[in-house]
């Protein structure tokens, strides 16, 4: 599957049905906050992410009852590795290390990203 970076409002419709597993087009909009976005405007977007083969459904009775084909790890290293194409040489230690440096992380954080750093090399030599 070719996946291509969703706009903001697919991306918020992909989140609802990553978090609801299955949901009806109404499960969908009662999501959004306030104003809500019109019920035409949701069902074009997925009537075009069915299209693309990031969203499935089944018909029970005359409604669809959509679910997510696309998986929220597959969406997301995917976009993080493009984002480590152009704008880290496709490094991903350069990116590491912008993050560390630019992201205002807490002791306890630190401590997590350590061990699971320790874990990687202990793995790797094995």
């Amino acid at each position: 599957m070719d996946i291509k970076q969703l706009n903001k409002t697919e991306l918020q419709i992909m989140k609802y049905l990553w978090i609801l597993k299955k949901g009806f087009m109404k499960d969908i909009v009662e999501q959004f906050p306030e104003p809500k976005p019109a019920y035409t405007t949701i069902s074009t977007l997925l009537k075009r992410m069915c299209d693309k083969d990031y969203i499935g459904f089944e018909r029970l009775g005359r409604d669809k009852q959509y679910y997510p084909v696309l998986k929220k790890n597959d969406y997301f290293s995917k976009q993080v590795n493009g984002m480590i194409t152009h704008f880290f040489n496709d490094s991903k230690a350069q990116f590491a290390s912008f993050f560390t440096k630019n992201a205002d992380l807490s002791m306890k954080e630190m401590q997590e990203l350590q061990e699971l750093l320790q874990e990687k090399i202990n793995n790797k030599k094995t």
